[in-house]
């Protein structure tokens, strides 16, 4: 898990303007990747930031890399609560959402099976997670960083302010600057 890839995958987390992000992981060592994650987590934590792993398979890592404070923030909103609620999401305990998301994520066999409501612990907008649930994926009226339902304009304004951040940022890691130093505090 290199700095390189938690830039290409989570600028706009680290930059402070989405929720979360997540990136998958190759490792050959589980004790290596741990050590990776905790290496981390003694930049993020001080930031307000979290990575963690929820869910491992043939050697990858689905890496989790978040604002706990934006999520709580998120599950607060009441679309967000009850649509979580109804796949038996405890929203009064964020910890306890992860939690649930990582075993859904465990015994997913196809993607018939995976939990599409994970777009709400990314920062995705609950109508544009309900529409994609709603139509299975089909009928959006764009695609960018999820498929939009709903405002395009301001999904469109998002997906652009996303990419840039993405841009400098990559610019910046390569410039020398560290992931410490790109780490917005929120």
């Amino acid at each position: 898990m290199s700095d390189e890839m938690i830039v290409e995958f989570c600028s706009p987390t680290l930059a402070g303007i989405k929720t979360g992000n997540l990136f998958s992981c190759e490792y050959s060592d589980y004790k290596e990747l741990v050590k990776d994650v905790n290496r981390v987590n003694g930049i993020f934590v001080k930031k307000g930031i979290k990575a963690i792993p929820i869910r491992y398979l043939n050697h990858r890592a689905l890496i989790y890399i978040f604002r706990p404070s934006f999520l709580e923030k998120d599950l607060c909103d009441k679309d967000t609560a009850d649509l979580l609620s109804e796949f038996g999401y405890d929203v009064e305990d964020t910890e306890a959402c992860i939690d649930c998301l990582r075993k859904k994520l465990e015994i997913i066999k196809s993607s018939k099976d995976f939990p599409h409501e994970i777009g709400l612990f990314l920062g995705y907008p609950v109508e544009d997670v309900k529409g994609f649930i709603k139509h299975k994926g089909e009928c959006s009226k764009c695609i960018g960083c999820w498929k939009v339902y709903g405002d395009v304009l301001k999904a469109e304004d998002t997906f652009d302010r996303y990419k840039k951040c993405t841009s400098d940022y990559a610019a910046r890691l390569k410039m020398g600057m560290t992931l410490d130093q790109l780490v917005v505090c929120a």
